[in-house]
């Protein structure tokens, strides 16, 4: 199982403030704030926070940004608070006088704050171009398989298309030819023309069975003479 010593070690630098007079559980508060933070985001913090133990986190951080700085000759914009953490320190011991000769005790205790900043540098922008062609090749090339099937779709609709396009089309010309042929007027009138007289004979003409015409005034008279 490899341990702390066996990684390879990031170039940084350390604070340690001993014996603050502050307890450990309030200094714990702030250095949660911090942790994991770029060291001049972590010092604007830390600046504006409203609790008591910035100030002495404030003075830590900045003693370890200016080790890294001067001792290790780091870049001040690339440090990262990697560690931070609060050990509790010895406690002194006071008595407060109260009534009936009786004591009570009071503990004033202190902390050890400890910081580490490490220098992180960012990665190479051509590695990671060429990472993510090698990803969205997958992607490319589910369109190209979907603009397929499409197109052969496309063509399948065309096709059945086209036969009613083309019976349409018949359809459209035979009733133009039938337009664009001319009526024969004149067998018109002349079927016209004989009907009107077989009408007129028709109605001239009694009906089969029926009472002959009666004699006019004429005849009677001369029947009478006789």
């Amino acid at each position: 199982m490899p341990t702390k010593s066996d990684a390879a070690a990031l170039p940084g630098a350390r604070a340690i403030a001993r014996h603050v007079r502050i307890s450990p559980m309030k200094a714990r508060r702030v250095v949660n704030l911090v942790r994991g933070l770029p060291a001049k985001e972590a010092l604007t913090v830390l600046k504006f926070a409203p609790q008591a133990a910035s100030e002495p986190v404030y003075k830590v951080l900045a003693s370890a940004v200016a080790n890294a700085e001067n001792n290790e000759r780091l870049d001040p914009d690339s440090l990262l608070v990697a560690e931070a953490y609060v050990d509790e320190g010895p406690t002194l011991k006071r008595f407060r006088p109260r009534a009936q000769g009786r004591a009570y005790r009071i503990r004033k205790r202190t902390c050890h704050i400890t910081i580490v900043v490490e220098s992180v540098v960012a990665a190479a922008p051509g590695r990671a171009a060429k990472a993510v062609p090698a990803k969205a090749a997958p992607a490319k090339a589910a369109p190209a398989k979907a603009t397929k099937a499409t197109a052969a779709q496309a063509d399948n609709d065309t096709a059945e298309a086209a036969p009613t396009k083309a019976s349409k089309a018949t359809k459209t010309t035979k009733a133009a030819k039938a337009a664009a042929e001319p009526v024969d007027t004149t067998e018109a009138s002349e079927t016209a023309s004989d009907a009107k007289p077989a009408k007129k004979a028709a109605k001239k003409a009694p009906a089969d069975g029926g009472a002959e015409p009666t004699a006019t005034t004429d005849d009677a008279a001369e029947e009478g003479t006789e």
